[in-house]
């Protein structure tokens, strides 16, 4: 091989491309999946810690933080506080005034 290597000009359609290493290009058929519907949800409350427990993982998973599986007994304590100190501690994670 002696300098540059001149490729022929590829002729492949958009179906041939591959999503994941090309996020940008569209395949044809391809679709968004609908947005869901509210309405179709289960009406089954989650228990205050549960839904403390969600709001941490998702605090911390917004600050780049994530937890080791060795932090989960830490995690049930801090959930099994009131929600005063749960949104003082979120709002210490995402240190938003």
């Amino acid at each position: 091989m002696n300098g540059l290597q001149a490729f022929p000009t590829a002729t492949a359609s958009l179906t041939e491309f591959d999503v994941y290493r090309y996020p940008g290009v569209l395949v044809s058929g391809d679709y968004e999946l609908p947005a869901p519907a509210p309405a179709s949800r289960l009406p089954i409350p989650l228990e205050p810690a549960d839904r403390r427990r969600l709001e941490l993982h998702a605090a911390l998973t917004t600050a780049g933080i994530a937890p080791l599986p060795g932090d989960l007994a830490a995690i049930e304590a801090l959930c099994a506080l009131d929600d005063t100190t749960h949104m003082a501690l979120q709002r210490w994670i995402s240190r938003t005034p």
